[in-house]
């Protein structure tokens, strides 16, 4: 296989997987509660993050400096701690087919966070892209009724949007990392367990060993916590390598995944996808692809 056909092989793995987690969350949350789906999760996602490491031979990066250490595991409270719970609680409360593209808009929340943050300027193509995506996210909190402007839920749509903060803090923190990145993440999750088995048993409780729920959150800890991320690494490492077609071809695969993901969730979870949902989606994309050219365009 020539490295483009690699590139594309790995990447389309990732995409594909990253489309059956909304569907995943949804059916292991009718079984546990957010923070009982964490826990089992993030003890998977250890789990399949250590065997990426050996297979990759590289269990000799957990030994960072420990400015490093410090680092990766003080992140470990923004993710995975913070941003599953609060993206969990956003699935529990709002069908999955608003939840995902909600939490979608991550990237522009990130773009918004660069500003104070990181020091960029906001062009006039992104404060269009920024309108765009959230006219996309208010289409899908009213399903449609925008002219009474009635929230489906406004705590879970508020949830699925500080998730996005979280999260785009949570890169814009780790950007200046240094050291393998599938062993930070280890960190990071090594780091959190604590925290996340002290909520469990502070609220919920111990979750009950149930197959189905077992099942679920393994899946979710594996896949969407866990080899994903080694698996899109390697596709941008393809990408960037002679004859590999370039990053921004891997990376605009992305705009794949939400699609796929309503045809799953329609398809497993059973919910009717509603026109409002696709509408919004749409927008929401819209905006992403701006911003994209926006910051390609930047000098």
């Amino acid at each position: 296989m020539t490295n483009r056909s690699k590139a594309m092989t790995f990447g389309l793995a990732t995409v594909f997987i990253w489309s059956t987690v909304a569907s995943a969350f949804k059916l292991s949350l009718r079984h546990l509660t957010p923070v009982q789906l964490l826990l089992l999760a993030c003890v998977a996602s250890i789990l399949a993050l250590l065997g990426v490491l050996a297979w990759q031979g590289k269990l000799r990066e957990l030994h960072m400096p420990r400015k490093d250490l410090l680092r990766a595991s003080g992140l470990g409270v923004l993710n995975p701690f913070l941003y599953y719970i609060i993206l969990f609680k956003a699935y529990d409360l709002l069908p999955a087919q608003e939840a995902q593209p909600l939490n979608y808009t991550w990237a522009v929340t990130l773009s918004l966070l660069s500003i104070p943050l990181l020091g960029q300027r906001m062009t006039l193509r992104q404060l269009a892209a920024i309108f765009v995506s959230y006219s996309g996210v208010v289409v899908i909190s009213t399903r449609g009724d925008l002219f009474n402007m009635q929230f489906s839920d406004p705590l879970g749509v508020g949830l699925a949007l500080f998730s996005t903060v979280i999260w785009a803090l949570y890169w814009i923190f780790n950007t200046s990392g240094k050291g393998d990145p599938v062993a930070g993440l280890l960190v990071n999750f090594l780091a959190a367990l604590p925290l996340i088995l002290a909520a469990c048993l502070l609220t919920d409780g111990l979750p009950s060993a149930t197959l189905p729920g077992l099942l679920g959150a393994a899946y979710v800890g594996v896949f969407e916590m866990g080899i994903t991320f080694a698996l899109w690494l390697t596709a941008l490492k393809f990408a960037s390598m002679p004859d590999g077609g370039g990053n921004a071809r891997i990376a605009n695969l992305i705009f794949l995944s939400p699609f796929l993901s309503l045809v799953l969730i329609h398809f497993i979870v059973g919910e009717e996808i509603l026109p409002s949902t696709i509408g919004g989606l749409v927008l929401i994309i819209l905006g992403n692809a701006l911003m994209q050219l926006g910051r390609r365009s930047a000098p």
